[in-house]
């Protein structure tokens, strides 16, 4: 299985971002994934991450759709596959309906035509030619001339069975939150309805302190299971909270895990290390390709 890390860019500066970079690709990770989590631009800081580790993939985690208008998303996306001169990894998606409409003033509604018209209009630009979608919620007519750049996959960050069985239709795969093994190869496998790619984001802790880092994980992102999507998520893992979910454990315990998330279907694992530092690096040695 693949596996790809997670670049930490909440209050990090780029010098920082870097070094996280050059480290990443001396330990063998094959893709380095910033997520859009309301500081930086994620693509536009793709090329500053490939500059301080050549040759390394690149992907985002994800970049919402509506605040973007998929002209504009595909040329940002070609413009760093071209500086970079390595494969784009563009993870995009819906985001919440208290983000966008709360924080962007877009309305939410139908959300999976949206998505379907986004990705309708998007996979022509990436592949040079022409978009002509005018649909119920959005209108992309034009092209783009970017000599030279090559398509970017497009992964959803999908958190539902219609959005992955739209991603199967319309992507190069999927990119999970809060997943375990049983959502894995019960929902989202099926729902693709095809071979596709299926990224496994993971907050992943190689620890002693097992109990202290789950606790740690419920008070960062338990608020995660009262959203509606994630809490969907959830009970078709069969978790009762989000800390359920983490990759916990000494090396042997957590590689298991993570064997059983390749086994129910995950192509890629997506790694977020959490803990101290020193458990950081020992999460990092551990998961590298």
């Amino acid at each position: 299985m693949r596996t790809g890390i997670l670049i930490d860019e909440l209050g990090v500066g780029f010098d920082a971002m870097a070094a996280q970079a050059r480290e990443a690709a001396k330990l063998g990770y094959t893709t380095l994934w910033l997520a859009q989590r309301g500081g930086w631009d994620a693509l536009t800081a793709l090329p500053a991450l490939g500059a301080a580790a050549p040759g390394i993939e690149l992907g985002t985690c994800v970049v919402p759709t509506y605040p973007r208008h998929p002209i504009t998303m595909a040329a940002q996306a070609l413009t760093a596959q071209a500086a970079t001169g390595v494969p784009v990894h563009l993870g995009v998606g819906l985001s919440h309906k208290f983000i966008v409409e709360g924080e962007f003033g877009y309305s939410y509604d139908r959300p999976l035509r949206h998505l379907r018209e986004y990705l309708e209009a998007l996979n022509p630009l990436l592949r040079g030619e022409k978009a002509d979608v005018h649909g119920k919620t959005l209108t992309a007519a034009g092209g783009l001339t970017t000599p030279g750049a090559s398509r970017p996959a497009v992964l959803v960050g999908s958190v539902s069975p219609k959005s992955t069985r739209l991603a199967g239709e319309l992507a190069d795969g999927v990119i999970t939150t809060w997943a375990g093994p049983r959502a894995t190869g019960e929902f989202v496998v099926p729902a693709l309805g095809k071979p596709s790619r299926v990224v496994s984001g993971q907050l992943i802790c190689v620890t002693s302190e097992v109990d202290e880092r789950r606790k740690w994980v419920e008070e960062t992102y338990g608020a995660a299971a009262g959203v509606p999507a994630y809490r969907a998520v959830l009970d078709r893992g069969g978790y009762a909270r989000v800390s359920d979910t983490a990759l916990v454990g000494d090396e042997e315990t957590v590689r298991r895990q993570v064997d059983s998330l390749e086994a129910a279907g995950a192509t890629e694992l997506l790694v977020m290390p959490f803990g101290s530092p020193a458990e950081q690096a020992r999460t990092r040695e551990l998961l590298a390709a």
